[in-house]
């Protein structure tokens, strides 16, 4: 099974092979990803809670919204690419600091965010 490396190869390659790494700018990309999460936003839009949590079971918007994080993943792969950023590892860290940001007795069964101490 393909892993985030071989993932950024590919997309690497595919923008290689049509020469457009001229295009690919951090801008550029950034611009992009927040479009293809705004489509991704939009197939959401109007779904209930309930129905969110049921969307790839339907035979028509779960298709659309499969392909629409395929392009929000390309487009932030593409953009850690170019930036030099190992994705894993940024995740990671973020995560570590959400730890200690929102410790399980501060945040447990609660959604509001914990100011900056």
């Amino acid at each position: 099974m393909p892993n985030v490396e071989d993932l950024t190869e590919r997309v690497r390659a595919f923008a290689h092979e049509r020469d457009w790494q001229q295009f690919h700018t951090p801008k550029n990309l950034a611009m992009a990803l927040a479009g293809e999460v705004g489509e991704l936003l939009a197939e959401l839009q109007w779904l209930t809670p309930e129905q969110s949590a049921q969307v790839m079971a339907d035979p028509e918007l779960g298709p659309r919204v499969r392909a629409e994080i395929g392009d929000v993943t390309i487009y932030l792969v593409r953009l850690a690419d170019v930036l030099g950023i190992d994705l894993v590892q940024a995740a990671l860290a973020k995560l570590a600091d959400s730890a200690t940001r929102y410790t399980v007795e501060a945040a447990r069964g609660r959604a509001d965010k914990i100011k900056d101490a």
